[in-house]
């Protein structure tokens, strides 16, 4: 599933392209993809709408609308396992995994493609009411060491399940809290409560610095299915350090990597760099 730096990515790419464009007529080819809402309701809501801003909340792709220069709602995407977004010249035909395409004023078409019909285009005249009860975002200025500490200590929960926890910090996924323990050097099955100030520091910074690497490189691509808009996959992949890489060595210590299973994911670490210490 596409993750933070993978949406962000997404959002970058369409932001310059739908900015200022106008909605046109929509052709939904998978209604389940809608979330509930009927073909004609979102065509009303949408049609003749102009892009005030593409952005990211979580994993979440939010765009904008206005209309007369008042706030005309939003839609709001989840890429989810193999949703992908991009943006076709006029007359360009549709795929055969097609679930949405929408109509741009410059003759262009917005499609939301997606093999497995698990994503979602929702719209919301409020997009909160879509985007729920997420914690902050890692990458914001709310992400605070003072914050971090504090959330930690409240949580009595080991601390990958409690990563993966959108209520709690919004936009990591499996691969990034992998990727990231082992960049601050932390087990998977550490109580979060237990982490002592150098350690909460270390993570947060951990965070930081994995998410800015992986969208500085667009993402991970380790399957066929996640591109950019433009088609190109991302390259993180080639720098990751424990994720699907077991029986290699680290490139750390060079010890093998190991996995095993936390909370129904497959979880990857490296046994020297990150020891499992009783709490």
């Amino acid at each position: 599933m596409p993750e933070l730096p993978e949406v962000e990515t997404v959002a970058r790419s369409l932001r310059p392209q739908l900015v200022g464009r106008r909605f046109g007529a929509s052709v939904v080819s998978w209604k389940r993809t809608l979330g509930g809402l009927t073909e004609a309701a979102f065509a009303q809501a949408i049609e003749g709408a102009r892009v005030s801003a593409v952005g990211r909340r979580a994993k979440w792709i939010v765009i904008d609308l206005e209309r007369g220069r008042e706030r005309a709602g939003s839609v709001c995407v989840h890429l989810r396992m193999t949703g992908r977004l991009q943006i076709d010249a006029e007359g360009e035909p549709p795929g055969p995994w097609e679930r949405v395409r929408v109509a741009l004023d410059d003759g262009r078409q917005l499609r939301f493609v997606d093999p497995r019909k698990f994503g979602r285009v929702r719209f919301a005249e409020d997009s909160a009411s879509v985007l729920g009860e997420l914690g902050p975002e890692p990458l914001g200025d709310e992400f605070t060491l003072e914050w971090f500490e504090e959330a930690l200590r409240a949580r009595r929960r080991q601390l990958k399940p409690l990563l993966l926890d959108q209520t709690f910090i919004a936009g990591l996924g499996n691969i990034y809290v992998d990727e990231t323990l082992h960049r601050a050097g932390l087990h998977p099955l550490a109580r979060a409560e237990r982490l002592r100030g150098a350690q909460v520091a270390a993570l947060r910074k951990a965070i930081r610095a994995v998410l800015t690497a992986a969208i500085e490189r667009e993402g991970s691509s380790f399957d066929s299915f996640y591109r950019t808009p433009e088609g190109r996959p991302g390259s993180y992949q080639h720098l990751f350090r424990v994720y699907g890489r077991e029986g290699e060595p680290c490139r750390h210590c060079r010890t093998l990597i190991r996995r095993f299973v936390v909370g129904q994911r497959g979880t990857f670490i490296c046994p020297k760099c990150q020891p499992k210490r009783r709490q």
